[in-house]
Formats: structure tokens, sequence, C-alpha cells
């Protein structure tokens, strides 16, 4: 249940972010978006979800295009992201 319930989140968030592929998006936006997949991920990884899982496709797709729009701001805006990143603090 909880395999499907992440793999459907996830995907939803990609679909989200390939309709809005040409924009760029808004702090709000990315902060919020960043904010939503690191607690997803660790929720569910807590939950039991196994490494495969938490770690597709779709997961790398969404974690890349947050990367990138998160490296955007901080050229652009600096002090925008006001700490958040999508880098994991276990890192």
């Amino acid at each position: 249940f909880f395999q499907q319930w992440y793999s459907n989140s996830m995907k939803v968030i990609c679909m989200w972010l390939a309709d809005r592929l040409d924009l760029q998006l808004h702090i709000y936006q990315l902060k919020t978006l960043i904010k939503i997949v690191k607690k997803t991920y660790r929720d569910f990884r807590l939950q039991g979800v196994l490494e495969g899982t938490l770690n597709s496709k779709t997961y790398d797709t969404v974690h890349s295009r947050l990367t990138v729009e998160e490296a955007t701001v901080s050229v652009t805006d600096a002090g925008g992201l006001q700490g958040i990143t999508m880098k994991d603090s276990d890192e």
C-alpha cells in the first residue's frame, strides 16, 4: 500500500513539473516542493518502502528538476531559499 502511495505521489509531482517544463518555478513553489519531496521520501522510507521504489526514475526526475531550479535561484536570488535545499542533511 505504501509503495503504491509513494509512487503515485511522485508521479503527480513529476507530471506537474513536466507541465511547467518551459517555466521557471516561483521561489515559493520551489521551497514548498522541496519540503514536500524530502518529507515524503523520508516518511515513506521510515514506513519500510524499499529503496528500489524510493529511488525510482520518477523520483530521480523530480530530484533533478528541483536541484536545477535550486541552483538557478541561488545564482539569481541571493538568500532566496533561506537554507532550504534538496541536499539531504545526512550528506
